[in-house]
């Protein structure tokens, strides 16, 4: 495929997926509405609407046996959420905070999510046990979004774990609603959606089969162009999301939505598959890609769990970070 074809292909494809992912989260806000969802659980709906564009990529990609450049997606874009929902965000808002319970709670999902995929990644876990283990994570976490915390415990420990976990889920509301009151029935919403999720896997599959053509013509590593071209370019809607509830002062919000994406997106492109599909042996810059990856996480959650938040000074290192990222990436290219 010649540049003056992949190009408009590019540009067009990506286009349509980030469109049709806006479009898909606010389809899915409204089905949660109808069906009378809790607003967390409607949260994590519109999360996974968001990371639509990079799973699709993702997926493609490794359909394609460019498995690089599906790991470059999902790590680069993770690395690039930390930096760009909450470390941007707190750069221009000032600082981003959130009560203690909310942290807790979406650290002891995500943090664990991440060392799992991490593990699989570089091949010290079978897929098979590590999904055994996120379903462990993951799973009490969705019924505790859907029913919220049982109302009482006779055990006086864990009574006390079950009010903060209760807390937890109160802070966690998303902050956008409908402005006006919606008529579509839920019949005609569920056909659209599925038209949606159609133009994000067409809309991927032509961003990805253009950056192929393009990263061989001009001689770019597939993870090269995982990473610092599809990872960030994907991760938009998640930018856009984050500097929004940023800027709103909306930090329970805000971190609960990086959060959820980033373990969306571990979950959906790296776990499940690789259950179905071989993963090949990483490279060393992916293995330095994954332990920046972890690295990034630690810093994010303790700069978060400081007294007054994340500061100026914290996002402005978490930003950096991810700068000397990209550096690094140019220079093992």
């Amino acid at each position: 495929m010649s540049p003056l074809l992949a190009i408009p292909l590019f540009l067009c494809s990506l286009g349509v997926t980030l469109a049709a992912a806006r479009v898909f989260a606010r389809r899915l806000d409204r089905l949660g509405i109808r069906f009378g969802f809790p607003e967390a659980l409607v949260g994590l709906l519109t999360a996974l609407a968001a990371d639509g564009p990079e799973i699709a990529s993702a997926l493609v990609a490794l359909a394609k046996g460019a498995h690089s450049v599906s790991v470059g997606v999902l790590v680069g874009s993770n690395v690039f959420n930390l930096a760009a929902m909450i470390g941007l965000s707190a750069l221009l808002a000032g600082a981003v905070r959130l009560p203690r319970d909310v942290l807790l709670l979406e650290g002891l999902i995500g943090a664990p999510v991440t060392l799992t995929v991490a593990a699989v990644l570089l091949g010290w876990l079978a897929p098979l046990a590590a999904l055994i283990l996120m379903t462990c994570v993951l799973g009490p976490y969705l019924l505790l979004l859907i029913h919220g915390p049982p109302s009482s415990v006779s055990v006086p420990v864990l009574g006390g774990v079950v009010e903060r976990v209760a807390r937890a889920v109160a802070h966690r509301s998303p902050a956008e609603r409908p402005t006006s009151a919606e008529v579509d029935p839920a019949r005609h919403l569920l056909g659209l959606v599925v038209v949606d999720v159609a133009l994000i896997a067409a809309g991927s599959l032509g961003m990805v089969q253009a950056a192929l053509a393009l990263g061989h013509r001009w001689r770019i590593s597939d993870a090269l162009l995982g990473v610092l071209v599809l990872a960030p370019l994907t991760s938009i809607p998640n930018a856009q999301t984050g500097v929004r509830l940023g800027l709103a002062r909306r930090g329970s919000a805000l971190v609960s939505e990086a959060f959820n994406s980033n373990t969306i997106n571990l979950a959906a492109g790296v776990t499940i598959p690789a259950v179905f599909v071989g993963i090949t042996a990483a490279s060393t810059v992916a293995r330095v890609d994954i332990a920046w990856l972890i690295a990034t996480t630690a810093l994010c959650l303790f700069l978060l769990a400081r007294p007054a938040g994340m500061q100026r000074v914290g996002a402005a290192v978490l930003v950096g970070l991810y700068f000397v990222f990209v550096a690094l990436q140019l220079i093992a290219a």
